[in-house]
């Protein structure tokens, strides 16, 4: 008897270090998820997606009560996006002009966690690692695996000091990295000048407003379709109706989360006498299904498994 209270004893305390050891990791990914915001800083962070590389400088600044971030992508074309508030304005050169398209931001690195995590809690657990050096800070490794075969496994590096994410990987169901983001370099700085927050452009070019990407929010239902049987832990946090250059009616774009990972689902009418698209597929970490529903071509595609993408996609229910 003694000795069973003795393995009882033991079992409880090591269950108990366990749960103690878990919040600590949960109030550090929430101390993350609120200094990608509230911090100044500013870095070059690069970004490994499949073969394709590339290296990012960015200026993050908070004020107190306003946001502002501007990110210059260093490698290939050239392409900034400056940021207020979550809202951007990106300047990518096309055709000699400078072309300007606004959309709402979402998880832009390092500020890829909700302030809010409860729903990522609801899909994922979480444990520490160790303690690791990234861009020459010291980082405490999170852990965040999923509860389910839905979504991806997610390691962040987190900085001790200021909770700030210093690096992040998705790993697939192999434990393969399939995307990884990372600072090489990384400063703080304390200023409320805003001279730095705006574009680096060719004043000799012309100006236009991208107009095939311009979108409405449409919170309305539509009497063509519904959603039925999502995926476990995904819900619906945005629906916008596009205009496409080339498309004779406007795109649905609905966007789906589980708090973290996020896809895209596009329905459109079938343009009459094409044929539609059917089947999956995939570029790099994303992937994407497509199939007919009544007379509308859906689309899903995001940074998921394939049989998430898949799901979504046959969410959709044609409704005659």
């Amino acid at each position: 008897m003694r000795i069973i209270l003795v393995l009882l004893f033991a079992f409880i305390a090591q269950h108990g270090f366990a749960a103690e050891d878990d919040e600590a990791a949960w109030q550090m990914l929430q101390k993350s998820a609120v200094a990608a915001h509230a911090l100044s800083y500013q870095g070059i962070f690069v970004c490994n997606s499949g073969k394709q590389s590339r290296s990012v400088e960015i200026k993050h600044m908070f004020d107190g009560q306003n946001e502002y971030s501007r990110n210059v992508v260093l490698d290939g074309a050239p392409r900034e996006v400056l940021s207020q508030d979550g809202n951007l304005v990106i300047y990518n050169p096309k055709n000699e002009k400078i072309v300007i398209e606004k959309r709402r931001g979402h998880n832009m690195f390092p500020a890829v966690l909700p302030k809010n995590l409860d729903r990522i809690k609801a899909n994922y657990r979480l444990k520490m690692g160790g303690i690791e050096r990234v861009a020459g800070r010291d980082a405490q490794v999170l852990l965040l695996t999923p509860k389910d075969q839905l979504r991806y496994q997610h390691h962040f590096w987190v900085d001790t000091e200021f909770g700030l994410i210093l690096k992040s990987v998705i790993l697939n169901h192999q434990n393969e990295a399939i995307d990884q983001i990372g600072f090489s370099q990384l400063n703080l700085f304390n200023t409320l000048n805003l001279d730095w927050f705006k574009p680096k452009i060719d004043a000799n070019k012309d100006y236009v407003m991208e107009e095939e990407n311009a979108t409405d929010v449409d919170t309305s239902l539509s009497p063509h379709w519904m959603l039925k049987d999502l995926p476990a832990g995904y819900r619906k946090v945005e629906q916008m109706v596009r205009k496409v250059r080339g498309k004779d009616f406007p795109v649905t774009h609905v966007v789906f989360s589980d708090g973290l990972a996020s896809v895209s689902l596009f329905i459109e009418p079938l343009a009459k006498d094409v044929k539609p698209k059917t089947g999956a597929s995939s570029v790099g970490n994303t992937n994407f299904y497509s199939r007919a529903s009544g007379f509308l071509q859906v689309t899903s595609v995001g940074e998921v498994p394939a049989a998430t993408a898949a799901s979504i996609a046959n969410a959709v229910v044609f409704v005659k």
